[in-house]
């Protein structure tokens, strides 16, 4: 049996500028942050022939064409694994649909289950392309590619998105005393409305292909963001990097306008007047995860839940995607 765990994520600035519509002309940056709520994938070598896939739904097939789920059909053919008697299910901290990049971190979490399967060694590097090459390349999903980055290498970590595909990582130059900091002044609220980002990633998409302006200057804009973010992170200036979170949420949603709706932007305007120094909708938009940054905590858990929003607590995960049990 094999068993890997994947990390899911949260943005903290420039979200938005890892597609290729994008990044390909303009190159695009962020900064983002794996956190300890996961993706798991097990593999199990049964003795029947047959392929069996366990999810939100069960398959049994005897060819990987016959598989429905189009991501572990893609990543079984890129891999070439012997798939004959394997049993491949999944599980997760955080349901999909909720903006922390469950969808490729299932694929890195997968691919990386298949590698150990093979008995290949895998750098993170390798592992994100791959996620990648599966998701936007072989079934055109309209989306970035941070989520598959952060995955496989997992801490704060800055990223780089070239005119040529290549991507640059490194990660955050920012202090221990700092990064502990962060960790204690962010907190999480699920909104209880999930959704599939792929209608309002391919909106901006479209436009930034039709060489929007308005969408343009938007993204040049977070981009600028995105390097202020860790400017103010690397000085330890964590009230300037909420305030930072406040105008990114502003102009993030002004790129679509399924990005938001009244009842979220109730939620953020009682977070603001409750502690909240700036925060933003983690992921696409129109739900998941409302995301703060927060001088009095207490005072703000205690308003969020009294307006109906639940509270996940997470750390930052430094492992990245990795192999539990081989």
């Amino acid at each position: 049996m094999i068993i890997v765990r994947s990390p899911l994520r949260i943005t903290l600035g420039g979200g938005g500028t890892d597609l290729a519509s994008y990044y390909r002309e303009h190159e695009g940056f962020l900064i983002s942050a794996a956190i300890d709520k996961y993706v798991y994938i097990t593999l199990y070598q049964g003795f029947n022939q047959d392929l069996i896939a366990k999810y939100s739904k069960m398959e049994r097939v005897s060819s990987v064409d016959e598989l429905e789920h189009p991501i572990i059909r893609e990543a079984i053919k890129l891999v070439d694994v012997d798939w004959r008697g394997l049993e491949i299910s999944s599980m997760a901290d955080i349901p999909a649909g909720t903006g922390l990049g469950s969808s490729s971190t299932f694929t890195t979490a997968l691919l990386r289950a298949l590698h150990a399967q093979k008995r290949n060694l895998v750098h993170p590097q390798q592992l994100a392309e791959e996620a990648c090459d599966v998701e936007i390349n072989r079934l055109g999903e309209p989306i970035g590619k941070q989520d598959q980055y952060i995955s496989a290498f997992g801490g704060i970590s800055c990223f780089r998105f070239r005119k040529d595909d290549k991507v640059d990582v490194w990660p955050a130059p920012i202090s221990n005393e700092v990064r502990d900091n962060l960790e204690d002044s962010l907190v999480m609220f699920f909104t209880g409305i999930s959704r599939r980002a792929s209608s309002i990633l391919k909106e901006q998409n479209d436009k930034t292909k039709q060489d929007d302006g308005e969408m343009l200057r938007n993204l040049h804009f977070v981009k600028e963001l995105g390097q202020r973010s860790l400017d103010v992170l690397q000085k330890g200036d964590l009230d300037e990097f909420g305030k930072l979170m406040d105008e990114h949420w502003q102009h993030k949603k002004r790129r679509s306008g399924a990005m938001s709706n009244p009842e979220i932007d109730e939620w953020y305007a009682m977070a603001m007047k409750n502690g909240a120094t700036g925060g933003k909708l983690i992921g696409a938009g129109g739900g998941g995860f409302l995301l703060f940054h927060a001088k009095d905590k207490p005072r703000l858990r205690h308003a969020a839940i009294e307006a109906g929003l639940r509270e996940v607590r997470f750390r930052f995960d430094f492992e990245g995607t990795k192999v539990l049990i081989q």
